[in-house]
C-alpha cells in the first residue's frame, strides 16, 4: 500500500515500510525496514541540523541548516552541495554538469508499469511515480513498484528531455538507497568454474563497488548484493537484498561517508556509457530491486525466491516441474553421430531420464570450436536424416529432444561471416581480439537480429524440438557498431536491448519450448534472463565440491527452480577430482537434475544407482523445485554445508549434509531443521545409497547400501534440539549403523508428517 500525507510518502509490504519525504522539494530517505504502522509523527525519522556544517556548502542559501552532504536523499546528483557518489550525471543543454532536480508531483496507481524494450517484473500490487524538474526543462521521474506478498519494492528512472538541445547521459543508476546505519555487505563473485562464491565484508568509511564491463552480468560479481546488519544470521537479524533485471554491464556502489551515512546505488555501468537523448526523448532505466528482512538471510532469500518464481519467470514453464536430462557434451564433445546420441539416448531411457539434449556440433562443418558458428543448418554427415528424423527416432523412445544454440556468435570461418564480415562486433581499423575462436555478432543491428530469429526459428520449426540451451561463451571486446557511428557510448546497452528483442520473438514464437539460458556456465544468471527462460545453467562446473558452494552462494537471491544442475563423470572434467557419485546426485537434486555423463560406460552397480536416484528425485521432484529453501549450515565457513527444502504445507521437507573432507576419528555431528510445524510430529529416514568404497572391501561386484538412520520428533523439538546423527565411520571399527562418508561424502534426510501418506 502507498501513501502520501504531510509530505511524506510511505511504502508499505506485509512486513516492511519504505518512508521517505520532501525536504525543500528534494526526497528524504527517513526509514526502511520492519513495517512499522500508519499515523506517527514522522519528524522523528529526520534528519536534524540546527547549526549547519562547518566547510560544506549550503544548497539553499536562505536556509544555514539545510546541507544535501549530510541528508539521505532517495535521489542524488551533483553540482549542488552533495559530494558524495551521485546517482546521475549528465552533460546539460547548457554543456555543464550541474542538475538540482526538485519535486513537481506524484501520482499512485494500482499495478506495474511496463518499460519500453527492457525486461520487468509483472503482477505488481501498486506503483507510485514521482516527478522532479530541473529548470532547464528535463524531467526525471522515480518509479516505485510493491510486490507486497515478498516484501519486495521494484524501483526505476526514467529521463524525460523538456529542453530545446541534446543531452548525453553519462551515468544513470536505477535506484539509490541512503542508510543511517552501519552494516556488513555481502557479494557473490568469481570467475568462470566458481561462479557466485560469498564474500563478506564490514563496512567503513570509504567505497565498495561491484561491477561489469564483460557485456554481460559477468561470473565475476553478481548483481546481487546483501546489506546486513553487523550481526545478521540465516536466521535472525535485518537485511536488505538488492538485484537488477538487466543482462550487461552493471555497477553497484556501496559508500559511508564521514558522518556515518551509508548510500547505496545500483543500475547500468558507466563505464563506456554515453546515452544521447534528443528534445522531447526519454530514457528508462533497467528495474532494481530491494527486499528487507527482518528474519535474517534465510528470510531475504525467502522473499527473493518468491518474487522471482511469481513476478519474474513467465510462460507455460513457469510453475511447471522440469525434466530430468541428459546432455551429451562431457559424453561425446564434438565426436558423436547418430548412432552414438541413440544409444546414449536408449541407456538413459532405461535409467528413467526424460529428455535428450543434442549439444554443441550438430550443424554447420562444425567439428571443433574453430568453425561454423552462424551457419545454423545440420551437418548430414553426423545426422544423415537430419534434426527431424534424429527428434523422431527419440521421441519414439518416450523421450523429449533438445537442442544447444550459441545465436549471438560467429566464427571468422564460416558461410555467415564470408558473406557478412561486417555483421561483427570489431572496430574497423584494428585486429579483433577473439575469444573460443569466435566473434560477437552486432546485435545492435535489425537485420542481424533479425536473421538470428529467422535462422532459430526454422530450425525450431524443422523438428520436434522442446528445449533450447541459449549459449554465450566469450565476453565483448572490441566493442564497436558500424551503425552507431559517433555513439558507441550506447553499444553495450543497444546490444542488450537487441538481445530482449531477440528473446522476445523467439520464446514468443515458441512458448511451448523449455529455455535454459546459459553463458559460458553462470556468466549471465540474472533477472533479465529469466524473465524469458525460466532456469539458467548454474556452472560449466560440476564437480560436487565446487557445486555445493556454487549453489549456496546463488541461494541466496535464486531459487532452486532457476538452477540446472547436472551428474558428471569422475575424474571431474573442470576440476580432475573423484567424488561418489551418490554426493554428485544430492547436490544436484537441490536444482534441476541432470547428467552429463555416458550412460553406456556406467558400471551395472552405478546404473542401478542412477536408477534409483532419478526414481527418488521424481517422487520429490515438486518440492526441489519449487519447496522453500534454508541454509542451514554455510558452506562457505563450515566443515560442511547443511540445506533444506520445505512443501509449502510444512508436511514434508528434505535436508542435505554435505562433508568437504573427512576427519579422522570425527567429532558428533547435529542436523537441525527450519520451517517445519511446530505442532506436527515427523519421521525422519536417510535415503539408502550406493557406496563405492567401504573400509576392508571393495565393491566393484556388489554394491553396498549406507547405513539406514531413523529418527523422530515434533517440529518444535527437530528445530531448536536437532538430531545428533549416528556417528561417522571412527577410522576402525564400522557396523551397519555408522556413517560411512568419507572425504566429499553427503546424505539426504527426509522428514514426514504423521499426517503425510
Amino acid at each position: 500500500m502507498i501513501t502520501f500525507k504531510e509530505d511524506v510518502f510511505k511504502i508499505d509490504t506485509d512486513s516492511s515500510s519504505y518512508v521517505f519525504g520532501l525536504n525543500h522539494g528534494m526526497l528524504e530517505s527517513m526509514y526502511y525496514g520492519k513495517k512499522i504502522r500508519d499515523g506517527s509523527d514522522y519528524y522523528a525519522l529526520r534528519e536534524k541540523s540546527s547549526g549547519g556544517y562547518p566547510n560544506t556548502v549550503l544548497t539553499e542559501n536562505d536556509d544555514k541548516t539545510f546541507v544535501m552532504d549530510n541528508l539521505c536523499l532517495e535521489y542524488s546528483f551533483p553540482g549542488k552541495g552533495d559530494f558524495r557518489n551521485t546517482a546521475i550525471e549528465i552533460r546539460m543543454p547548457d554543456s555543464s554538469f550541474v542538475c538540482d532536480f526538485r519535486y513537481s508531483s506524484h501520482k499512485i496507481y494500482d499495478g506495474g508499469y511496463k518499460i519500453p524494450g527492457l525486461p520487468f517484473a509483472i503482477k505488481g500490487d501498486q506503483t507510485l511515480e514521482v516527478n522532479l524538474i530541473d529548470l532547464s526543462g528535463l524531467e526525471l521521474i522515480l518509479y516505485y513498484t510493491v510486490f507486497s506478498k515478498t516484501d519486495v519494492i521494484a524501483r526505476s528512472v526514467c529521463i524525460k528531455n523538456g529542453a530545446d538541445k541534446d543531452i548525453y547521459i553519462r551515468k544513470i543508476m536505477s535506484m539509490q538507497l541512503d542508510l543511517s546505519d552501519s552494516f556488513k555487505l555481502l557479494t557473490f563473485n568469481g570467475l568462470w568454474a566458481r561462479e557466485r562464491h560469498k564474500d563478506e565484508k564490514n563496512l567503513s568509511y570509504g567505497e565498495v563497488v561491484c561491477s561489469s564491463v564483460t557485456g554481460a552480468s559477468s561470473n565475476r560479481q553478481s548483481p546481487f548484493m546483501v546489506l546486513a546488519d553487523r550481526e545478521c544470521t540465516q536466521s535472525s537479524g535485518c537485511c536488505i537484498g538488492y538485484n537488477l533485471i538487466y543482462s550487461s554491464n552493471h555497477y553497484e556502489s556501496v559508500q559511508v561517508s564521514g558522518y556515518d551515512k551509508t548510500r547505496f546505488m545500483g543500475g547500468i555501468n558507466p563505464a563506456f556509457f554515453e546515452w544521447r537523448v534528443g528534445p522531447n526523448d526519454t530514457f528508462f532505466t533497467p528495474q532494481a530491486v530491494i527486499s528487507f528482512s527482518s528474519c535474517g538471510l534465510n528470510g531475504l532469500s525467502q522473499n527473493m525466491h518468491g518474487f522471482v518464481r511469481e513476478n519474474i519467470i513467465r510462460g507455460e514453464w513457469a510453475k511447471k516441474e522440469r525434466p530430468v536430462l541428459i546432455n551429451n557434451w562431457e559424453a561425446t564433445y564434438f565426436n558423436f553421430d547418430e548412432k552414438k546420441l541413440l544409444e546414449i539416448a536408449k541407456v538413459s531411457k532405461d535409467l528413467g531420464i526424460e529428455l535428450l539434449v543434442l549439444d554443441d556440433g550438430w550443424f554447420g562443418l562444425r567439428n571443433d570450436d574453430t568453425t561454423s558458428l552462424g551457419d545454423w543448418y545440420e551437418n548430414r554427415k553426423k545426422l544423415p536424416g537430419g534434426l527431424s528424423s534424429l527428434a523422431e527416432k527419440i521421441n519414439e523412445m518416450g523421450m523429449m529432444f533438445g537442442l544447444w544454440f550459441e545465436p549471438e556468435m560467429v566464427s571468422p570461418i564460416s558461410d555467415l561471416y564470408a558473406i557478412h564480415p561486417e555483421w561483427a562486433v570489431k572496430v574497423p581499423s584494428r585486429k579483433p581480439s577473439l575469444g573460443r575462436n569466435q566473434l560477437v555478432l552486432d546485435l545492435t543491428r535489425k537485420d542481424v537480429r533479425d536473421y538470428i530469429v529467422n535462422a532459430v526459428s526454422n530450425i525450431l520449426n524443422s523438428a520436434n524440438i522442446q528445449y533450447v540451451k541459449w549459449d554465450m561463451n566469450r565476453h565483448i571486446t572490441d566493442a564497436y557498431s558500424q551503425e552507431l557511428g559517433a555513439r558507441q557510448g550506447e553499444f553495450y546497452h543497444r546490444y542488450i536491448l537487441g538481445l530482449y528483442d531477440i528473446l522476445e520473438r523467439v520464446c514468443g514464437a515458441f512458448p511451448h519450448v523449455l529455455f535454459e539460458s546459459c553463458a559460458s556456465g553462470g556468466d549471465r544468471f540474472d533477472l533479465g534472463m529469466l524473465c524469458y527462460m525460466p532456469q539458467i545453467w548454474c556452472s560449466d562446473n560440476t564437480d560436487y565440491y565446487e557445486r555445493v558452494l556454487i549453489q549456496e552462494g546463488t541461494s541466496y537471491g535464486f531459487p532452486l527452480c532457476t538452477m540446472g544442475a547436472h551428474v558428471s563423470a569422475v575424474p571431474n572434467h573442470q576440476t580432475m577430482r573423484t567424488t561418489p557419485l551418490e554426493s554428485r546426485f544430492n547436490v544436484a537434486c537441490f536444482g534441476l537434475l541432470g547428467y552429463e555423463l555416458d550412460p553406456t560406460k556406467l558400471s551395472d552397480n552405478e546404473k542401478l544407482a542412477v536408477k534409483e536416484q532419478i526414481k527418488f528425485y521424481k517422487k520429490y521432484r515438486k518440492l526441489f523445485q519449487f519447496g522453500d529453501f534454508f541454509r542451514i549450515k554455510d558452506g562457505f565457513e563450515s566443515e560442511h554445508a547443511v540445506w533444506e527444502v520445505v512443501s509449502a504445507d510444512k508436511k514434508q521437507s528434505i535436508s542435505g549434509f554435505f562433508q568437504k573432507l573427512f576427519v579422522p576419528n570425527p567429532p558428533s555431528d547435529k542436523l537441525f531443521f527450519k520451517g517445519l510445524d511446530e505442532e506436527l510430529f515427523y519421521k525422519i529416514s536417510c535415503r539408502e545409497q550406493y557406496l563405492e568404497f567401504v573400509p576392508g572391501r571393495l565393491s566393484d561386484d556388489e554394491g553396498f547400501l549406507s547405513n539406514k538412520e531413523e529418527y523422530g520428533g515434533y517440529g518444535d523439538l527437530l528445530m531448536n534440539g536437532g538430531i545428533k546423527l549416528n556417528q561417522q565411520y571412527p577410522s576402525i571399527r564400522y557396523n551397519q549403523g555408522s556413517r560411512l562418508m568419507g572425504d566429499f561424502g553427503s546424505r539426504l534426510y527426509i522428514a514426514r508428517s504423521e499426517e503425510e501418506k
